[in-house]
């Protein structure tokens, strides 16, 4: 069976990422420089960590969706911690993500921001410089503003998410080949390795709560 190609790694002044074995980079994610990518860590396709001014660490079991984008200032570090979920498309710039966050989908947090563990910024949110935010909370808008605590249900329903992609960072290790696609359907069940159960958007989550 034919395996994946090694993601694009960069070295740049002679700074080489450093990956930890156990974590899934696919292969068309952009490693440059002084990145460090910890152990269980799930990096998706067309994401780009461009440690070419400052660090980039993405700490044990977090994960950096498709088409991400970190980067910070000269000198300076952009740090994903332990269990942060950055959903696609969004942009962290030299800001430090607390251990168990969710940055959802499309957000934009700025140089100097610090989110405190185990709390939401939601989708398509601008996170300003500067900003400091608390354990716990839901931070929302543009400019985005603390809003509320959440629930111990809301921080329950994230973990289960960041579990769902180690699982995926496993999955892709062991199953994920390039191969040629099918021209029709096949006879037979299509399976992946995960159900309807496994996860459910937040919405869904809130209604049967």
């Amino acid at each position: 069976m034919t395996r994946l190609p090694p993601p694009q790694v960069y070295e740049i002044d002679g700074v080489v990422p450093v990956v930890d074995p156990s974590s899934f980079v696919h292969p068309t994610a952009v490693l440059i420089g002084d990145v460090l990518i910890g152990p269980d860590c799930y990096i998706g396709p067309g994401a780009t960590l461009r440690g070419d001014m400052g660090r980039i660490r993405i700490e044990q079991g977090a994960n950096v969706q498709d088409n991400c984008v970190l980067h910070c200032f000269p000198g300076r570090e952009t740090v994903v911690e332990t269990e942060g979920h950055i959903g696609h498309l969004a942009m962290l710039h030299g800001c430090r993500i607390g251990a168990g966050v969710l940055v959802g989908i499309g957000a934009v947090v700025m140089d100097g921001v610090v989110i405190g563990e185990r709390s939401f910024v939601g989708a398509h949110s601008f996170v300003p410089a500067d900003l400091q935010i608390g354990p716990g909370r839901l931070v929302v808008g543009s400019p985005a503003k603390d809003k509320r605590a959440l629930t111990e249900a809301e921080m329950t329903w994230k973990a289960n998410g960041t579990r769902t992609y180690q699982e995926l960072a496993r999955r892709s290790l062991a199953t994920m080949r390039p191969v040629t696609a099918l021209t029709e359907l096949p006879d037979g069940p299509r399976e992946l390795g995960v159900t309807v159960a496994t996860a459910v958007p937040l919405r869904e989550f809130r209604a049967r709560t």
